[in-house]
């Protein structure tokens, strides 16, 4: 899923997070591209409620960060396999630090971010799962209204409150906020399509599970 990095301010309306496009970035009424841009130059925007997600060895010696979008293919069939042979062999073994950011190519992907932080870290991984199982299901149309009802349904699903899913899809600065860090961690690391992985600093796009094997173990030294 090659596009622009084109995010650059976000604010979810109502319960649903109904979004205003001007071409093809979103604002809320009363709140200008030039004053969201104020608002993160005076650091007006909480980053720091941002945390990176991450399972395995916090102390490896590498350390992988996967760049997806929930609503990219090419994630969801990353997820679907080389991943699972990853995480039995590199991250449930304890031999890498993986990190998965998000990448917010549209509204949706935006949407289904916030209701996988909905649990915290202890849940997040497993709502992962949840929305790549179901990324055909709940994406299908493309309507807005569907979408949104679709993520409240995979909310209800994985055990949380009709009132839980509401608050997480409604919180406009925790929006707001995981614009702000992704587009700060895309610009550094220079990510510019899905799914993209940086292994100790250096950046891969999309591979198999046999040439991610051969990278890792040739940085382990196995």
């Amino acid at each position: 899923m090659n596009r622009i990095l084109a995010l650059a301010a976000v604010a979810v309306i109502g319960a649903f997070g109904v979004f205003l496009w001007t071409n093809s970035q979103p604002q809320a009424p009363g709140l200008t591209l030039g004053a969201v841009s104020a608002q993160e130059s005076s650091a007006e925007i909480d980053m720091s409620m941002v945390a990176d997600m991450r399972i395995g060895n916090p102390d490896a010696t590498v350390t992988v960060i996967e760049y997806a979008s929930f609503t990219c293919p090419h994630c969801r069939s990353f997820h679907e396999g080389p991943f699972k042979e990853l995480k039995a062999d590199y991250i449930d073994t304890g031999r890498i630090n993986f990190v998965y950011r998000e990448v917010y190519f549209d509204r949706f992907g935006l949407w289904a971010g916030m209701l996988a932080r909905c649990g915290g870290e202890e849940r997040y991984f497993a709502l992962v799962d949840l929305i790549y199982e179901n990324q055909r299901d709940w994406t299908a149309g493309g309507d807005p209204a569907v979408v949104a009802d679709n993520l409240r349904r995979l909310g209800r699903t994985a055990g949380f409150a009709e009132e839980e899913v509401n608050a997480c899809l409604s919180d406009s600065e925790k929006a707001q906020a995981l614009v702000a860090v992704y587009q700060e961690n895309a610009a550094a690391d220079g990510i510019n399509s899905t799914p993209s992985f940086v292994i100790n600093g250096r950046k891969y796009a999309n591979m198999s599970y046999a040439e991610f094997s051969a990278i890792l173990d040739e940085e382990l030294g196995s």
